[in-house]
């Protein structure tokens, strides 16, 4: 699909802007949460809609073209006054009832699909909200204030979020393209993931987050190859469907997409079990995010944080 060059995006001009204040890509990076080169590839698709460069770089210095300078100073009103607009009908909303937005990764599963329907009981004035991630960002929705909170995989050692309640232990599975040779397995070893390609992430998230979920190398230390790296689950698993490589899953999550013909779903033995937390803001006072992950907590016992 096409994409309109007429079409700015929010995170472009976000990404403007805190560059023109840190004129430095490490330290707009290290703001935006996100790696020196996303805020590099964020720029680039900025200026191909505009048409002509709005940041000169060199290896000593950043600075802002006489385009990018006039661009910064009409933008930033106007970009206050969209976030001035949607605080307050944040606000609003929390007044009239509220609205809860909840982000998770992979499937809806029952666990969560009961504290969902828990806590609707509990707070019928607040709206609930389900809003998937992407796989390739688990934190940034939540630190944006895109979703109030989220459940992702493990594991989470954020200094600005709080890990709530740990659910959904389940072993690993590994999806791979049905004429894959080991397709046909009832099981795989985490040794032999040493003759796989696995698909990885891009680097929204942290480092030891995507080592997590796309491991490089078996328990014993062997290497293991990776294979490309993407954004979401629809296109790994699209990748994994024309053998580009293969992705850990856990047992819910492959079996949500079982009806795929063109993927194999086979259980890996050795590595340990996927687990599912809630993440929340630090700091944060009484909230229905907060009341979400006791209801959370109540439908899901047994599981003890990580």
């Amino acid at each position: 699909m096409s994409t309109n060059p007429n079409t700015l995006h929010l995170r472009e001009l976000e990404a403007f802007l805190v560059l023109a204040e840190e004129l430095h890509f490490g330290r707009a990076g290290e703001r935006l949460y996100v790696s020196q080169s996303r805020v590099s590839q964020l720029l680039r698709s900025l200026e191909g809609r505009i048409g002509a460069p709005l940041v000169e770089r060199t290896s000593r210095r950043v600075s802002l073209t006489p385009l990018g300078a006039s661009f910064l100073s009409s933008l930033r009103p106007a970009y206050e006054a969209l976030r001035a607009t949607v605080d307050e009908a944040r606000a609003a909303a929390r007044n009239a009832g509220g609205v809860l937005r909840i982000g998770f990764q992979g499937t809806v599963d029952d666990h969560l699909a009961r504290a969902i329907a828990r806590f609707e009981e509990r707070h019928p004035e607040c709206a609930t909200e389900v809003v998937e991630l992407a796989l390739s960002d688990p934190f940034g929705p939540v630190r944006r204030k895109e979703v109030d909170c989220a459940v992702v995989l493990l594991p989470v050692a954020e200094d600005d979020l709080v890990l709530g309640p740990v659910f959904s232990r389940q072993p690993q599975t590994l999806a791979l393209s049905a004429r894959h040779p080991l397709a046909g397995r009832d099981s795989v070893t985490a040794e032999e993931l040493a003759g796989i390609r696995l698909i990885g992430l891009h680097d929204s998230a942290p480092a030891y987050w995507r080592l997590a979920q796309a491991p490089r190398e078996t328990p014993s230390g062997l290497p293991i190859p990776p294979g490309p790296q993407v954004n979401t689950l629809q296109e790994a698993l699209s990748l994994a469907a024309v053998d580009r490589g293969a992705l850990l899953l856990c047992r819910s999550t492959a079996a949500y997409h079982a009806h795929r013909a063109s993927l194999a779903y086979v259980p890996v033995e050795g590595l340990p079990d996927s687990l599912l937390g809630l993440v929340l803001r630090r700091g944060a006072g009484p909230s229905p995010a907060q009341a979400f992950a006791r209801a959370l907590a109540e439908t899901a016992p047994g599981e003890e944080p990580a």
